[in-house]
This record gives structure tokens, C-alpha cells and sequence, in this order.
């Protein structure tokens, strides 16, 4: 592992790649905070050395480094998956980079379903906690102490002081932030009316395919982080429709505008 993050690194910082701040990975239909990234480097994941390629259509599959909100960062557009078939190791890999390359916060995006019933889709969750329901672990294997502890604690996954602040920024915003549990499931089916149901008795209030395991490996490695999902539809068992992937899409990129606000005030407060 350390040996492939500083072959990783070493490519990298030779393509320009240095002193990164702040680290950000965005999720389904959420690419466009790029264009307010002032960039000075764009590389596509198959080329990176020990990267593996995206193959959602609507991820992008670049790392981008550049300035947002006077700071330097290095962003994910778009992430891997284990629905894509990749180990959880490889999805993570990312982030272990990211810490190398000396990156201090690390900001996350997702989009997701509402189990809330007073959740509308277009609208924005703040996670404070998680539920993992995924069938692997990042950290399951040999340990490498350098990189952390065999059992990491995860009784504050989220970063109590960047979610105070992403709250404090939504409301100067007048933007409607709400506070609530991600679950997390393997995908890329979404779910049926019973594992809704499921769901919402085990405390969780938004639904995904992403996140958890990156979060996982961010507190492994002693990586505050944060994350916000975006609400592209809404779960109620009771009266579920069919959902359209292209109207999930649509609905992410229309809230994308208030993540984009909040995530940058939050970066030029850091």
C-alpha cells in the first residue's frame, strides 16, 4: 500500500500537483464546482498510476488541482464505486493519496434518496452520522500501522467543527441545510418498497451508494472530513414511482448551485 501511494504521489507532484489543502470529492451529477476551481492540472484517473478508471457515465473520472476560495485544492470529479466492481481497497485509494499529497480537510458529496419524509428532493442533507450496509470494509486485511490503527474509533466520523460551520454558512445562506444518518447499500439497483421500509426503522434518513467507505478510510488516516448529500428523490414506499437515473441527474445538477455555496464559503473560512 505505501509503496503504490508514493508511486502515486511521485507521478503527481511531477505533473505539477503540490501542497494541496483541502480535498473534495464529488459524487452523482455534482461536477460542476470545477468551474469555480481556478485549474492548473487535469488528469484523467486511467492514467494515474494506481488509479483505477470510472465507469459511471456520469462521473467524469478526473483529479483536478487548482485554487477555490484562495485555497489550494485537489478534487475528485467523480468517484469509484464497488457496484463498478472494484475492491474496497481501490475505492479508497484515492483518499490515502489525497492525505499524502498533504491535503488537511476533506469535503464529500453525494446524491441521495430521501427515507425522511419531510425531505424534498433538491434539497440538501448535512451527514452527522452513518449506517453501513455495505458487504466490505476498506480496513478489512493486514493493518499498516503507518497509515493507522487496527480498530479506529468512528464515534464521530463526521467533523463536529466543519459541520458546525457548513450549519452557521447554510443559514447566513438562507439555504435549508438539514442534519441527518446516510445509509449505505451496495447498489446499483435502488431499493424496494420493504428495504425502504427497513431503512427508515433503523434510524436512516437519506439512502446512497457511496461515502461510507471513504469515510471510513479518512478517519483510518486522521482525515477531518465532511459531507453533504444532495436529495434527488423522495422514498416513500407508500406512494413510490419509478425513478429515472436522468432525473436523478437533473435534480442533483439543479441543487448543485447551494452545495457549491456552501462548500465554498466553508473552504475560505479553512
Amino acid at each position: 500500500m505505501n509503496e503504490k501511494i508514493r508511486q502515486t504521489v511521485s507521478y503527481l507532484e511531477s505533473n505539477g500537483i503540490k501542497d494541496p489543502e483541502i480535498g473534495i470529492v464529488l459524487g452523482t451529477g455534482l461536477g460542476k464546482m470545477v468551474n469555480l476551481i481556478s485549474i492548473d492540472q487535469e488528469i484523467n484517473y486511467e492514467v494515474i498510476p494506481n488509479f483505477e478508471k470510472s465507469t459511471v457515465e456520469f462521473h467524469s473520472g478526473k483529479l483536478i488541482s487548482g485554487t477555490l476560495g484562495g485555497k489550494k485544492v485537489l478534487a475528485m470529479q467523480g468517484r469509484l464505486h464497488y457496484y463498478e466492481g472494484y475492491s474496497m481497497q481501490q475505492i479508497t485509494f484515492p483518499i490515502r493519496v489525497m492525505k499524502a499529497m498533504g491535503i488537511k480537510f476533506l469535503l464529500l458529496s453525494n446524491a441521495a434518496g430521501a427515507i425522511n419524509p419531510d425531505y424534498r428532493k433538491g434539497s440538501l442533507m448535512l451527514v452527522s452520522d452513518h449506517i453501513n450496509l455495505l458487504p466490505e470494509n476498506p480496513l478489512r486485511g493486514k493493518n499498516d500501522e503507518s497509515q493507522g490503527p487496527r480498530f479506529p474509533d468512528m464515534s464521530c466520523p463526521y467533523s463536529q467543527d466543519l459541520n458546525k460551520r457548513l450549519l452557521v454558512i447554510a443559514a447566513k445562506e438562507n439555504i435549508v441545510l438539514h442534519s441527518g444518518v446516510y445509509a449505505s447499500v451496495q447498489g446499483p439497483n435502488l431499493e424496494t418498497r420493504a428495504e425502504y421500509r427497513l431503512l427508515k426503522v433503523v434510524g436512516a434518513d437519506a439512502v446512497g451508494m457511496s461515502t461510507v467507505p471513504e469515510v471510513i478510510v479518512a478517519n483510518h488516516i486522521g482525515l477531518p472530513c465532511s459531507a453533504i448529500s444532495v436529495i434527488t428523490d423522495e422514498c416513500d414506499p407508500e406512494h413510490l414511482k419509478p425513478v429515472d437515473i436522468n432525473d436523478i441527474i437533473a435534480v442533483a445538477g439543479e441543487a448543485e448551485k447551494d452545495l457549491v455555496r456552501i462548500y465554498t464559503k466553508l473552504i475560505e473560512t479553512l
